[in-house]
């Protein structure tokens, strides 16, 4: 039988900068990860025009990459218990290498689209372990060691669109093969610096994650997620298109460096508002009402993206109230999942991320042949109505969340890598 770890020693004289060579591997390395999530989005009507594809196989591109995530979350952490999370790290840092590459090399969109689902696989491996890996390796505590991988995310999530414009502008192929030479140097620097791990992995069954569906509030949560997530990606994935066309009717050229620099403002907007005013607002209001609250908002923002939809301006600001209130539901409903059941926390939230990213993957899917065939505001509007279904699933549940149990004995490394996965 192992023993849990002990938590790393807090020096709270010592400077969260203060870190060794291989925490901060293992930061860059999630800055690159991270980016993933936004960098396509500036170069899909570029895919789209160069390619031949319609908006619909260019937005496949989230769909693919979303569900290989989302089902390769199911059983991250019995391969973790397996190898270990230093090799779980360096394999999904090398299957995301060899995908973003293959994927800048490729000549079609529909093998674009093949690789983006090889990619996310590479990312499900990667982003959970990273945390724990952090936490078990940095110095000041926990508590540093988090605010740390939170730098690390926001930074992610906000520089993707803005790298994937830049490196759009000069080709689409330029944000694939940008993705693969960082994750390269991530990857040589994890091999060269992240020391050899000496306790024995602690293993989970692989249907740990499939049985916890049957606790009442992660069902609930998870329902609440799959709804809200179609909502999310109905922002996100599908936002491009109506912005390049709102703005040739204006005059204006919108094109990825553009795009780029509007998703730069959505994604500055989520990580702060999922650093700094979700904690504060749960504090003062609570989860749900902050969970409820939030979505009443989001459902407004949809449908004034989808009332202004040929107005430029509009849009863009839009997008980033959207980035906004999206901060704070991501963090509320991750913290939600961690305290509303007693299992294990990394099983709750691989098993949590798991069924939410369908819901993305969906929303990708099918915004193209809704906006093909009822108009460019539709996707918005069924956007919208998934968000105000996770409201009354989360109004009508709320029996079952009140029973929020915290869990003061778990391994650190344990809790960070449940709260990696429910970032992700």
């Amino acid at each position: 039988m192992t023993t849990a770890p002990t938590p790393p020693t807090r020096d709270r004289g010592s400077s969260i900068l203060h870190q060794s060579t291989s925490v901060w591997a293992v930061a860059f390395a999630c800055v690159v990860a991270f980016m993933g999530i936004g960098l396509v989005d500036p170069i899909l009507p570029a895919i789209s025009a160069q390619l031949d594809a319609s908006p619909t196989e260019a937005m496949l591109l989230f769909t693919s990459y979303l569900v290989i995530t989302g089902l390769a979350m199911f059983v991250t952490s019995w391969v973790a218990g397996r190898i270990g999370a230093k090799r779980t790290l360096l394999v999904g840092l090398a299957l995301i290498v060899v995908f973003a590459a293959l994927a800048g090399a490729s000549g079609s969109v529909e093998a674009i689209i093949g690789f983006r689902a090889g990619w996310g696989l590479g990312n499900a491996l990667f982003i959970s372990t990273a945390l724990a890996t952090i936490v078990g390796a940095a110095s000041g505590g926990v508590d540093r060691a988090i605010i740390l991988y939170e730098a690390a995310l926001g930074l992610g999530i906000a520089t993707g669109p803005l790298l994937g414009g830049f490196l759009g502008g000069i080709s689409w192929r330029g944000p694939f093969f940008g993705t693969a030479a960082l994750m390269a140097v991530g990857l040589v620097a994890l091999l060269v610096l992240l020391p050899a791990e000496t306790a024995r992995p602690t293993r989970v069954p692989m249907s740990a994650t499939v049985e916890a569906l049957r606790h009442p509030a992660l069902m609930t949560l998870a329902a609440a997620a799959v709804c809200y997530n179609y909502g999310f990606f109905s922002l996100l994935a599908y936002s491009p298109f109506p912005l390049e066309a709102a703005g040739a009717r204006a005059g204006v050229h919108v094109g990825a460096h553009e795009l780029g620099i509007v998703f730069f403002g959505w994604g500055l907007a989520l990580a702060a508002t999922s650093v700094f005013a979700a904690p504060r607002l749960t504090h003062r209001f609570g989860r749900l009402r902050v969970l409820l609250g939030t979505l009443t908002l989001l459902t407004l923002d949809l449908v004034g993206l989808a009332l202004g939809v040929e107005s430029l301006g509009t849009l863009v600001v839009g997008i980033v109230v959207g980035g906004l209130l999206l901060g704070v539901m991501n963090t509320v409903l991750t913290e939600s999942v961690m305290e509303a059941t007693d299992l294990p926390r990394g099983v709750a939230s691989s098993t949590y991320s798991g069924v939410r990213f369908l819901g993305g993957a969906v929303a990708a899917g099918v915004a193209g042949p809704l906006a093909d065939a009822f108009g460019a505001a539709t996707p918005y509007w069924v956007g919208a109505l998934a968000l105000v279904a996770s409201a009354l699933v989360l109004f009508a549940g709320r029996p079952r969340l009140r029973a929020a149990e915290r869990h003061p004995d778990e391994a650190p490394e344990v809790e960070a890598m449940a709260v990696t996965a429910g970032d992700a």
